[in-house]
């Protein structure tokens, strides 16, 4: 009997692009977070279900992705949710040890956990509309995701990418062995 050859390793993940929802407050916060963090692996951001991100990744359930965060790797791989928030967290220089402990059987109920509490206060606060705090810090012409009066932003095509990217680069992330939505 002969065994069978063993399994190429998966390709290196060398981009992530996570699809956010840019009219949700909480989801503002957690981007401009990610963007101030030094990455090991570079984060781009996409808005979610949006034409650009359809056109990028037409594999992606985007009606699905609208109800929790979405992570896809240039590699192909998708995340969502749980998965998709320790991926995050891998990308990060600082918090890549908190990804490798939230991967694991006994810290993936706590991922869990955060990503429903961030999924029903999203329900809750009614994602996309701006909160009155918001609306107050748009009239001194910008708001709070950086976009002038007008509705311009930096990022005039919908897509932005982080500009702190760490020197160290990864092999692949710590999520694969949690296992990866499809």
């Amino acid at each position: 009997m002969t065994t069978p050859p063993p399994r190429a390793a998966p390709p290196p993940v060398t981009g992530l692009t996570v699809l956010h929802d840019p009219d949700c407050g909480l989801c503002r916060q957690l981007t401009r977070w990610l963007r101030g963090q030094a990455q090991l692996v570079p984060l781009e951001f996409v808005a979610v279900a949006s034409p650009e991100a359809r056109r990028r990744f037409p594999g992606v359930d985007h009606e699905a992705s609208l109800g929790e965060i979405t992570v896809v790797a240039d590699t192909g791989e998708v995340w969502r949710g749980p998965q998709a928030f320790v991926t995050c967290l891998w990308a990060l220089a600082e918090h890549r040890p908190l990804a490798h402990r939230l991967a694991t059987p006994a810290g993936l109920p706590l991922a869990r956990a955060a990503a429903f509490a961030a999924s029903k206060y999203r329900a809750a606060t009614g994602a996309g509309w701006p909160r009155p705090d918001e609306l107050l810090a748009s009239l001194d012409g910008t708001s709070p995701d950086g976009a002038s009066s007008d509705g311009t932003t930096d990022c005039p095509d919908g897509t932005c990418s982080a500009v702190r990217p760490h020197p160290v680069s990864p092999t692949s992330p710590a999520t694969r062995s949690a296992g990866s939505a499809g």
